[in-house]
């Protein structure tokens, strides 16, 4: 996943957020532009709009799709600013400046090459992240260099590759291997022979790996990724250098042809796209993105109304379901806690400092998609669908509800719900929404309690305020008898 990721508890901020009558900034889907959004060196900008609650909207802008910080692109133009030609030249100047070296055909004529190379001459620059031809050695003369890359560490370049590491721009966190072996199980036990990974360069290595290793295994897999970095080790027909919240192919037209010949393959059967977005981007944008991704692989369809849906695995944190149901109304949760392999906190079960909050958001029914026992998961009768352990079924709702995988308990008088502290303010929206009367209960309750201390404090000031009256009654006696005596 190359994402923008901020600290834990600001996105969930974000993802419980209603965006209706808050103050914040929205993006303006497509189908409110009149006008193309001009270029940056991520692709077409997104337009942006800066809401005040009570307030009329305010003036429009076109920023980065990819970038939260402008340090990282400057991009920055209003939607009603005219730009003169200089300015506009500069700008197509700059954003070609900003692309990559090397072209997705040197690329590919660079890996050819390099792999026909003997292992003593296969070496690999840490610094400049670049496999190395030997006429390329003399310019890297004391650089950090690997040597001897295998067959093995070019099947691999997750593991070869330093992830980025800027929070704010493309920071990757990978999928463990444990999540990326669980994924494969299910892609082949549900018939799955191709699979469009966006943003997830590890499952597609590891696919591609079982696949060259176990003849059992015949997935072929395509990844779309912001990072230009994979081109130097997949053919063009495995690797498209893709921005997902623009829906942008760098390449230009002939990646987005690769992108469409995959996913109309066999008349579009038994392919499944498998996303983990940035947990910092905005859900409108990405949701735009993966609709026109379905609509292209419709275009291979046969148009008898056919109701047929692109399967999905959108994995992502819990405490955004609602929006992305918002988007997709025929998605469903898993309870699968899906964990990576560096970062200390998105990990499976009691093991890392935190529970993991990503799930996958999937159009699969969940009757068919069966949890790892030996991890921790159940199947509900009631349900018809595998949940974790803790999560039981609650017969007030006739469902297993838990979203985080925590023990949900009720009480005559008021819902408890163990969670983890930063899931405190999510947990106490979804009870007032699914729970309404036992919130009544509560709320009058602690409406009483709040007379109750009202009133007891009204008694103590009028008392204190009683006492201080006769003590200046009894001193301005005093004074008017000393005045008397005095005379």
């Amino acid at each position: 996943m190359a994402a923008p990721r901020e600290q834990l508890g600001i996105v969930e901020a974000e993802g419980k957020s209603d965006r209706q009558g808050s103050s914040g900034v929205e993006v303006v889907l497509p189908s409110d532009l009149s006008t193309p959004a001009p270029m940056c060196p991520h692709g077409p900008t997104l337009l942006f709009v800066k809401v005040n609650q009570g307030k009329e909207e305010t003036r429009r802008f076109y920023a980065c799709s990819a970038c939260r910080d402008r340090k990282d692109c400057n991009f920055f133009q209003w939607e009603d600013e005219k730009l003169s030609e200089a300015r506009l030249a500069a700008r197509e100047a700059h954003n070609r400046r900003c692309q990559p070296p090397l072209s997705r055909i040197q690329c590919v004529e660079r890996y050819l090459r390099f792999i026909e190379l003997p292992l003593s001459q296969r070496t690999f620059c840490q610094r400049c992240q670049q496999l190395l031809l030997p006429a390329e050695w003399e310019d890297h003369r004391g650089h950090q260099v690997v040597g001897d890359v295998s067959v093995t560490q070019l099947r691999r370049p997750s593991q070869l590759l330093y992830p980025l590491e800027n929070k704010k721009t493309n920071a990757q966190y990978l999928f463990a291997d444990r999540t990326c072996q669980f994924l494969i199980d299910l892609l082949c036990a549900l018939g799955f022979r191709r699979a469009l990974c966006v943003g997830t360069p590890r499952l597609h290595e590891l696919i591609r790996l079982k696949a060259s290793g176990d003849m059992k295994s015949n997935i072929k897999s395509l990844l779309l990724d912001i990072d230009f970095r994979y081109s130097q080790f997949y053919m063009e027909d495995s690797f498209c250098h893709y921005n997902m919240f623009n829906h942008h192919f760098f390449d230009g037209k002939a990646a987005l042809e690769v992108c469409r010949t995959f996913l109309q393959e066999d008349k579009g059967e038994g392919v499944i796209m498998v996303t983990d977005p940035p947990f910092g981007g905005l859900v409108e944008p990405l949701a735009v993105t993966f609709k026109k991704l379905i609509a292209m692989w419709k275009e291979g369809q046969s148009q008898d109304n056919n109701p047929k849906e692109l399967p999905i695995f959108w994995i992502f944190p819990y405490f955004f379901e609602s929006r992305i149901c918002q988007f997709f109304p025929s998605f469903c949760m898993l309870d699968y806690q899906v964990d990576y392999d560096n970062h200390a906190l998105y990990k499976h079960g009691k093991t890392g400092r935190k529970q993991s909050p990503v799930r996958i958001f999937t159009n699969i029914p969940p009757s068919k998609i069966i949890l790892p026992v030996e991890e921790g998961y159940r199947f509900c009768p009631l349900c018809q669908r595998y949940v974790s352990l803790e999560n039981e079924h609650c017969e007030h709702c006739n469902s297993c509800t838990s979203k985080h995988g925590s023990t949900v308990a009720f009480a005559t008088t008021v819902l408890f719900q163990i969670i983890p502290a930063k899931a405190q303010r999510m947990a106490a929206l979804f009870v007032k929404k699914m729970f309404p009367e036992y919130i009544a209960i509560h709320k009058t309750a602690r409406k009483q309690k709040q007379r109750k201390s009202n009133k007891m404090k009204m008694e103590t000031t009028k008392g204190q305020s009683m006492n201080h009256t006769s003590v200046t009654r009894k001193k301005k006696r005093r004074e008017r008898a000393h005045q008397y005596l005095c005379s």
